[in-house]
């Protein structure tokens, strides 16, 4: 419908200006938006406003020009001016009634657009590094970026999602170092654990894998495994050194075994992400492997672009990136002078495999503590010849989980997390899912646990399900009492829906698609969960209000129309957030309304 009223204004402007009442260099952006107040229609304008300026008119005077070149349409049925000129929109009532006999016959393809048709564009999101379990300041990413996929698909993008695994590098080595440890623990070794080290259970359930797999072959004492290594931060010295020390001396103990200890802790964690991730409805198309380039060309590849474009030079013994010639705070790093790459290196090869994959745009999601990857990525984009805008950089906001009133703690490090198959497990994955992204992204979330697994009215995601499985409880006990359900009839038959919830039900389902539009453009996933919460809040307001299983066919046939409707579009909306639309509850899930 905004597209309707776009044109209609349009048209009257070239009418306008052929007639020589308008003199326009060019027209301008028309925008249409949906009124706040019923009482100043359906959509608003405010064209004349814009146009007062280069016409030298008032704008009440430009907007009664615009009125009276309308084309009549059988869509609206009235039009005024409100305001300093604002151009207010009312549209018929068999209009408005449309959207019923849309959204049934589209299903669950209502809401759908064109508007990303031909366009590949990536999705990064999560890649947390291999070396520990998700926690659930891992899942708002988790969610807000699974969710982000959906709707990108939904307005008809090409999405790839993808997880970037840090397989490589000082973290990972740290890990290994740190299994290999507790492996020595297990087989009677007195170890004392650097302070910097990897802790946690799960460090040592991987090292007796190993332990179960090789025995005591990777068997060696604390004097050897020690042997010219810094002082730990407990005893003075530095944590850093003491770890990258403990790290190369494994390497060269363990020899081939280092490898085999370091697949096994990657492959462990790595399963368990996956298969963490999988219970919580995330699933990717591909998993990208850090490791991949550096052993393929793509590293050397981008560094010389980089070096054809005089963007690196030398310093101390190492190789810089030139990033503040492109509005970064400082220069990066590439090339250490030991002639290790450094992250950043992947990170601008990564970036390259994306280009060179054909994606129009790539999308990071990343933790709020990533903000200086957004200077350094744009610089990276820039040296490397693309266009900046092409990558779009997404900070999601720490989410703090509350359970009896605590904050509780998250360190991966120290091994002090929930784990978010634990949170899964706790309060489910729909309840989750749909927690995780009910504010924006660029929010701070509290997530309370208690409200999420209770089942009232302050829980929004019972709320809305029991919205849905309402509906279906509904149309599911007609026959019990000898009613049916012809939507031809119901369609034939709208015209009698005339009560004041019914409106506000009919006007809230013909946002959706508006809604959808808006959380794809604007990277807004929270606004279809706060959509979701007003259309569900007007379903059990309505049901209350009125009932639907009544005698007369033609009022109940078009209310159960409405009914069903309602359902298609709280199923498509709560797909969208990773949540499913129970088509029952039972009832000690249904909340107090």
């Amino acid at each position: 419908m905004i597209g309707h009223i776009q044109e209609l204004i349009e048209n009257a402007l070239e009418h306008l200006q052929a007639k020589g009442e308008f003199n326009l260099d060019q027209t301008p952006t028309i925008n249409i938006e949906r009124t706040r107040s019923k009482d100043h229609g359906d959509y608003a304008s405010n064209v004349a406003m814009m146009l007062a300026k280069p016409l030298k008119m008032n704008p009440r005077a430009i907007a009664e020009k615009i009125i009276a070149e309308l084309t009549d349409t059988s869509h609206v049925s009235k039009v005024e001016i409100a305001g300093p000129g604002f151009i207010n929109f009312y549209l018929t009532d068999a209009c408005r009634l449309q959207v019923i006999k849309k959204i049934l016959k589209q299903k669950h393809d209502f809401g759908n657009q064109e508007l990303g048709a031909e366009h590949k564009i990536t999705v990064e999101f999560v890649s947390a590094n291999p070396t520990g379990p998700l926690h659930v300041g891992h899942g708002r990413g988790a969610a807000f970026g699974s969710s982000l996929c959906n709707v990108l698909k939904k307005v008809g993008y090409d999405v790839h999602a993808e997880y970037y695994v840090n397989d490589h590098g000082r973290q990972m080595d740290i890990l290994a170092m740190s299994v290999w440890l507790r492996y020595l623990e297990l087989c009677g070794e007195q170890i004392t654990f650097p302070v910097n080290g990897y802790k946690g259970e799960y460090i040592v359930d991987i090292a007796r894998k190993v332990r179960q797999k090789f025995g005591d072959d990777f068997r060696h004492g604390q004097v050897e495994v020690f042997a010219q290594v810094s002082p730990d931060e407990t005893e003075g010295g530095d944590k850093e050194l003491h770890v990258d020390d403990l790290v190369l001396n494994a390497k060269d103990i363990l020899g081939k075994g280092y490898a085999k200890i370091f697949k096994i802790a990657l492959k462990t964690i790595l399963t368990g992400i996956e298969d963490d991730l999988e219970e919580f409805a995330v699933f990717y198309d591909e998993w990208f492997s850090e490791k991949s380039l550096h052993e393929g060309d793509t590293i050397e590849r981008a560094l010389a672009i980089l070096e054809k474009g005089g963007h690196l030079y030398k310093k101390d013994g190492a190789l810089w990136f030139n990033a503040t010639h492109f509005g970064d705070e400082k220069d990066r790093v590439v090339m250490r002078e030991n002639g290790l790459k450094t992250y950043f290196a992947s990170d601008v090869a990564y970036l390259l495999n994306k280009f060179e994959r054909g994606f129009e745009k790539s999308v990071y999601v990343f933790g709020a503590d990533h903000h200086g990857y957004i200077p350094r990525l744009k610089a990276a984009t820039k040296a490397l010849g693309f266009d900046a805008d092409k990558i779009e950089i997404l900070l999601v906001q720490f989410a703090h989980l509350f359970k009896g009133g605590e904050k509780l703690k998250m360190s991966t490090r120290s091994g002090e997390f929930v784990t978010l198959r634990e949170l899964v497990d706790e309060v489910g994955c729909d309840a989750a899912r749909f927690f995780y992204v009910m504010r924006s992204h660029e929010q701070h979330l509290d997530f309370d646990m208690d409200l999420a697994k209770s089942q009232s009215n302050d829980n929004p995601v019972y709320y809305i399900q029991y919205a849905h499985a309402r509906i279906c409880s509904i149309i599911r006990k007609l026959e019990e009492q000898n009613m049916t359900h012809n939507i031809e009839i119901g369609h034939v038959s709208l015209e009698l829906l005339v009560e004041e919830q019914e409106h506000d039900l009919i006007k809230a389902l013909s946002q959706y698609p508006e809604v959808v539009e808006k959380a794809a453009v604007n990277f807004s996933v929270h606004s279809i969960a706060n959509y979701l919460r007003e259309l569900a809040q007007l379903f059990h307001s309505y049901y209350n209000a009125h009932q639907v299983q009544i005698d007369n066919e033609n009022l109940r046939n078009a209310r159960l129309n409405l009914c069903l409707a309602t359902r298609y579009v709280l199923a498509d909306g709560l797909a969208l957030l990773g949540s499913s639309a129970p088509q029952e509850m039972r009832a000690e899930d249904k909340p107090e309304l």
